[in-house]
């Protein structure tokens, strides 16, 4: 007991770095999957890249073969069937510029149902850092 009153700033430190341990354990996937991540979701797990990017967004750059599907569609009451997956089981990556965007569309499709909806970390902008492939479409 004595070493735990002389010593309490050590006790302090540990259960402060326990709980943000503990923390950032029970986020899960709250802030998106790495890149590299996400490219194994979509060759190994049959995943669906999904761009939330606007059409002139999307047109100037995006991840090669990425389904534009804009996140202002995503927020009405009914969702765009013909480009989302019809099996709400496949993982569903979605990317946006930053990420930002991508995150708040994982959110709406988790919503609806699409359970491995997860939104790229950094979004395009970390996947060109990654060296990952990007096409330009027209607009």
């Amino acid at each position: 007991m004595k070493f735990l009153i002389e010593n309490w700033y050590l006790v302090l430190t540990a259960l402060v770095s326990g709980g943000l341990l503990l923390w950032t354990s029970t986020r899960g996937k709250a802030g998106g999957v790495p890149t590299a991540e996400a490219v194994r979701l979509v060759n190994r797990e049959k995943g669906v890249l999904i761009d939330v990017s606007e059409p002139g967004e999307y047109a100037a750059g995006h991840a090669t073969g990425a389904r534009n599907v804009p996140l202002s569609t995503l927020t009405g009451t009914e969702l765009p069937a013909k480009q989302l997956p019809g099996n709400k089981a496949l993982p569903v990556v979605l990317m946006c510029k930053t990420g930002a965007r991508a995150q708040r569309a994982a959110g709406i499709l988790q919503k609806q149902g699409y359970a491995n909806a997860v939104a790229v970390q950094g979004g395009l902008t970390a996947w060109r850092e990654a060296s990952l492939p990007v096409e330009k479409s027209a607009a």
